[in-house]
């Protein structure tokens, strides 16, 4: 029974891993936006992480998770005669890589972090199936690697000081890389080990040789590690410069990261949140059991007594002195405190456990901005299609530079448009984000990048254009957004613009859509999500309606 169950939600794992949500902007803009650039010549913008003075973002981790899958796609797609592999292609290979290394990886450490065959196969059970696995652990997260750093961290610490006989210098040399590559990852890595690492120092005093070991490996790592940054933002650097003037990305991060002022700038959240707001979203009926067992006995619950539960409520207690808190911050604590649940057969929990992560895992894994990507993808095909046959009827150059505006989505990863060379038109796509603009002072600047017609037509007629490049402008929008209803084409305003549907992909929910002060609960519900979906117009004058067939 136990093993059909797991089978089946390591089906559902592979299900979610496939689909293509979009749960927060970093996933895309802090490795595979600049990883597929590089390698693939696609179109790309670097985010600030990469671009500052002082960068704070390490291009160290990103190298085996995805600049290695990604670099093999390429090197097979060349020896096949192929110039490189299709965006798509990419973004679902890199999506298997995610989805192997948390089957894998995050399973394996579980099994190996709990003692107990009984407690292993809940413990099991429980992080298999928690939406946070389904969904966060399968998208290319830094929150994600990190995850799977810490709970490596912690198997290593375990085998060490179980191994009280040698110095277990392998072992000791593969911690030092795994502490190496966590912070070189996410500034954050070291509060999940430095309580739990309190333990080795006995070992270390026995053994000073294992010891002497994670200091020798861990400052040759950290070198490579450096060495690796400084040669990437300074891509003419030679070695001597290297030593002169180093780019260290944790200590820029650790810097900016100290500095409020940076951090309101992303939002700040009460001292409170991670343990009242952020572990309760992740954890749901998890938590509350957690905490009744624990209010409920006079001394301290068992499960608050190994070194999972001490790793997670360290790093949280540590993290939330920082004002700024977001709940992917915490998902190293999701299989870490999962793995203490002790759950005793309850119907209840079992059902409220289920629609919990039923409900979260579709929303987050399958709905939430979940057409921007295959959006993002289809792009060159629905510009071809909509302009090839106006082209030929002009029998203008076949050169073509589109504007695409997006407005109210996630931005959008550049490097997803890929290689347009095998289009029937030479397409130059140039990509707006709009972001959260007001609709009046959104369609002003649209007002501004729609051409005029060219020449006034009667239906039938044919074009004429001494134009030796055409323009060309498209909108991409939320389908519940009802500001655009008064431009969608036919429409009998006076209005200077007109809003010609092309595309519509309907798994799409965006959460910041919901505005319950205005429209009320249901009205704003039935809105978001009777009408969900992400759609492309095609922006024109309304005089130069019918020329694009």
């Amino acid at each position: 029974m136990w093993r059909r169950t797991y089978l089946l939600l390591l089906l559902i794992r592979v299900y979610f891993a496939l689909s293509p949500s979009y749960i927060h902007p970093d996933e895309h803009f802090q490795g595979l936006e600049v990883v597929a650039g590089r390698i693939l010549s696609y179109p790309s913008r670097l985010p600030w992480e990469f671009t500052s003075e002082r960068p704070i973002r390490s291009v160290f981790p990103l190298w085996p998770i995805y600049d290695v899958p990604i670099s093999l796609l390429k090197w097979f797609y060349t020896e096949t005669g192929n110039e490189s592999p299709p965006a798509q292609l990419v973004y679902y290979a890199v999506r298997g890589v995610m989805f192997l290394l948390s089957f894998v990886l995050e399973d394996w450490a579980v099994h190996e972090l709990v003692p107990l065959p009984r407690h292993r196969r809940v413990a099991l059970a429980l992080v298999a199936s928690s939406y946070v696995t389904w969904t966060h652990q399968t998208h290319t997260f830094s929150n994600s690697l990190e995850t799977l750093l810490v709970a490596w961290g912690l198997v290593l610490i375990n085998r060490i000081i179980d191994n009280k006989r040698r110095s277990s210098l392998f072992s000791c040399a593969v911690l030092s890389f795994i502490c190496v590559a966590g912070v070189f990852n996410r500034i954050t890595f070291p509060a999940f080990l430095v309580i739990p690492g309190l333990q080795l120092l006995p070992h270390f005093w026995r053994k000073p040789l294992s010891f002497l070991s994670i200091i020798s490996f861990g400052l040759i790592f950290f070198c490579i590690a450096v060495f690796i940054d400084t040669t990437f933002y300074r891509p003419s650097t030679s070695f001597r410069d290297v030593l002169r003037s180093p780019v260290i990305t944790p200590l820029n991060n650790l810097l900016y990261n100290t500095d409020s002022s940076n951090l309101a700038l992303h939002g700040l959240h009460p001292h409170y949140n991670h343990f009242l707001v952020n572990l309760p979203q992740l954890l749901g009926p998890a938590l509350v059991t957690m905490v009744m067992q624990a209010y409920n006995q006079r001394s301290i619950p068992s499960w608050m007594k190994n070194i999972r539960a001490a790793s997670a409520l360290s790093a949280t207690a540590m993290l939330s002195i920082f004002p700024h808190q977001e709940p992917r911050f915490l998902i190293p604590c999701v299989p870490l405190l999962l793995s203490c649940v002790q759950i005793r057969k309850s119907r209840l929990f079992l059902a409220a456990w289920v629609i919990f992560n039923a409900a979260l895992g579709f929303l987050m894994g399958v709905y939430h901005q979940g057409g921007v990507v295959p959006t993002q993808l289809a792009v060159p095909s629905i510009i071809s299609a909509t302009t090839e046959t106006w082209h030929e009827s002009v029998k203008a150059p076949r050169s073509l530079t589109a504007t695409v505006v997006w407005w109210k989505t996630y931005s959008p990863p550049l490097w997803l448009l890929g290689d347009n060379s095998t289009l029937p038109l030479d397409v130059n796509i140039d990509t707006r984000d709009f972001m959260g603009k007001p609709g009046p002072e959104m369609v002003s600047e649209l007002e501004k990048l729609v051409p005029s017609c060219p020449l006034k037509q009667k239906r039938g007629e044919v074009l004429e254009s001494d134009s030796e490049q055409s323009d060309v402008v498209f909108v991409i929008a939320p389908t519940s957004v009802t500001y655009l209803e008064q431009f969608m084409a036919p429409q009998n305003s006076e209005s200077s613009l007109e809003l010609l549907e092309l595309w519509t992909y309907r798994k799409h929910i965006s959460l910041d859509d919901l505005d319950f002060g205005t429209d009320g609960v249901l009205p704003t519900l039935k809105r978001v999500i009777g009408r969900r979906g992400l759609g492309v117009w095609l922006a024109q004058r309304p005089e130069c309606r019918d020329i694009y067939g």
